[in-house]
Order: C-alpha cells, then structure tokens, then sequence
C-alpha cells in the first residue's frame, strides 16, 4: 500500500466516528481471514492496529480518570 493510501486513512481515522471505525474494523478483520497473499496480511494487520489504537486513544480520552489526571 503506498504512501497515499495511509495519509487517507490517517485523515479518516481523525474524522470517523466510534461506529464508523468499528464497522470497518470488522470488516478489514474478515478481510484478513480471506487474504494469502503474505505482505498484504502485514498490511492488513498494520491497518487493524491503528483501528484500534484509534478505539482505545478515544476511550482513554473519554473515561472519567483521564479528565481528573489531567
């Protein structure tokens, strides 16, 4: 995948909602269970990373404790 495509996702990541990601984190995970091709799965995998360190940086942003300790 090149450059392109991760500045989009990026973008995407920055502006999606909570249910957008998660739909296409699903999505990208039934992906991954269909794909061979060895370098793609790295990709894939890189991808559902980010989808999730995205879910959890919102999480932590919204949770009571991160609010107090800032």
């Amino acid at each position: 995948m090149n450059k392109d495509f991760w500045k989009i996702l990026f973008c995407w990541l920055e502006n999606a909602s909570l249910e957008d990601i998660d739909c296409k984190r699903q999505l990208v995970q039934k992906m991954l269970d269909q794909i061979t091709d060895r370098d793609l799965k790295a990709d894939i995998r890189r991808i559902l990373r980010l989808l999730d360190e995205e879910i959890l940086a919102r999480a932590e942003l919204a949770s009571p404790m991160s609010i107090s300790a800032a």
